[in-house]
């Protein structure tokens, strides 16, 4: 794999700036992490299981000498199983935390030495008291990745779908990337999401853009969706990239997309994609950027 991508946080001046926050008792880490081995991001409990939430709750509370229920959590985008980050923010505070906590690269070394090798913390800010990861976010992306060569991938065999061919020419790449147009703009998303997810939940969501982008790891050839949303549905991106895969076999017709948002049913859409092809890129703050940067 590439050298890992530095974070960047332009933008964040003034008095408002990150790390400039006076006396501040809350904070946001930026972190990737290798999805593969945890059952999510979310603490489980019933049955216990290895999650991102509870090994950074463990490192935290370690790291700060605090009881792990003494910290409030908050994640911009919660994972499911299997799919990864490379720009994660959690936010967190506690009434125990000290005033202006140091969170220079001494801290940052010691968090990093405490959690898992699955996990990195890139970053960590001290922010304003009222921040919340989950609510300030202005928007989010995901990047999804499919191998397209007729052999198996061996580097990215964990990070991408292996589909021969799909979206293998700039013809069929620039075909469905009309399809995905139907899905920009405010729509209910209800087709894209798992249905027992949406009891009491609002279903609607505005996507920014859908790009499709051929590229190449480590000399195996991908296509990489990359889809901008101010937030998403459980399973939405999941279930959209599989929509676009059978379009693209053939097994749904080209304009199929906008009858699909109509029908508001799961069934409607195609089928969902694998977990590990997935990951969670980042996100966009009025005071800063988790996004990696990596030159694309």
């Amino acid at each position: 794999m590439s050298e890992a991508p530095s974070i960047t946080t332009e933008g964040a001046t003034g008095a408002t700036g990150l790390d400039k926050v006076a006396g501040s008792s809350s904070y946001a880490l930026v972190l990737s992490y290798e999805g593969t081995d945890f059952a999510g991001y979310a603490r489980q409990t019933d049955p216990p299981q290895r999650t991102v939430q509870g090994e950074l709750e463990r490192a935290l509370a370690t790291a700060l000498r605090l009881p792990t229920n003494a910290l409030t959590m908050v994640v911009a985008g919660r994972t499911d199983a299997g799919v990864h980050a490379s720009g994660q923010v959690v936010s967190f505070t506690s009434p125990e935390l000290p005033l202006g906590l140091d969170v220079g690269p001494t801290f940052l070394r010691s968090l990093n030495a405490l959690t898992p090798r699955d996990i990195s913390v890139r970053a960590v800010h001290a922010v304003p008291p009222d921040f919340s990861a989950r609510f300030d976010a202005v928007t989010r992306e995901y990047r999804y990745r499919i191998a397209t060569a007729p052999e198996s991938p061996l580097f990215m065999q964990r990070y991408a779908w292996h589909l021969p061919g799909f979206a293998a020419d700039n013809e069929r790449r620039a075909r469905l990337q009309q399809a995905a147009a139907a899905l920009i703009g405010e729509h209910d998303f209800s087709s894209f999401a798992v249905t027992a997810s949406l009891a009491g939940k609002n279903p609607v969501r505005t996507l920014r853009s859908i790009d499709l982008v051929g590229t190449e790891v480590l000399g195996e050839p991908l296509t990489e969706i990359r889809i901008v949303g101010t937030a998403f549905l459980h399973s939405m991106v999941r279930a959209i990239v599989g929509t676009l895969a059978d379009l693209d076999a053939g097994r749904l017709v080209p304009d199929a997309l906008p009858g699909i948002l109509a029908a508001h049913d799961r069934t409607a859409a195609g089928q969902t994609a694998p977990a590990h092809g997935l990951t969670f890129w980042g996100v966009v703050y009025p005071m800063f950027d988790s996004r990696p940067v990596s030159g694309a």
